[in-house]
């Protein structure tokens, strides 16, 4: 078994190319709309899908209650996803450490998708209190 994610957003065409750039996806099967957009699009990495854009049919956007979590291979890998997500988006969390990871941020992008992209995570170090407010001097590399 697998989970697969399927968005819906406005301005299919554009969110598909965006995120080909960001993740670094290849387009695969796609059925677009008489107008153009996307009824659906299959977007892979490396040979195995990882997400499907689809044209919404709503007229307006509700806060989304659910997050997509991208673990990158590099810090490098994150800065640019970064980069492309908050062009015409909203930043929740500014790119920078974590207690469990060196880089990560919360960006809503311009389609209004939440995502959390990270470099590879790691657990807090051994000294970490919890009860302290974060403070990014705090990160140590494991």
């Amino acid at each position: 078994m697998r989970i697969g994610m399927g968005l819906y957003v406005k301005n299919s065409v554009e969110a598909v190319k965006l995120y080909k750039e960001v993740f670094g996806l290849e387009l695969g099967y796609h059925v677009k709309n008489p107008d153009g957009t996307y009824f659906h699009s299959e977007l892979y990495k490396d040979g195995q899908e990882f997400l499907s854009v689809v044209e919404s049919s709503n007229n307006y956007m509700e806060e989304n209650m659910v997050q997509l979590s991208v673990s990158f291979d590099s810090e490098a890998a994150v800065e640019k996803a970064y980069a492309l997500l908050s062009e015409g988006g909203t930043i929740k969390t500014p790119l920078g450490p974590l207690p469990w990871s060196p880089c990560a941020a919360d960006v809503i992008d311009r389609f209004g998708v939440w995502w959390y992209i990270t470099a590879p995570q790691h657990y807090p170090p051994d000294d970490y209190d919890p009860n302290v407010p974060w403070d990014s001097s705090m990160y140590k590399k494991p």
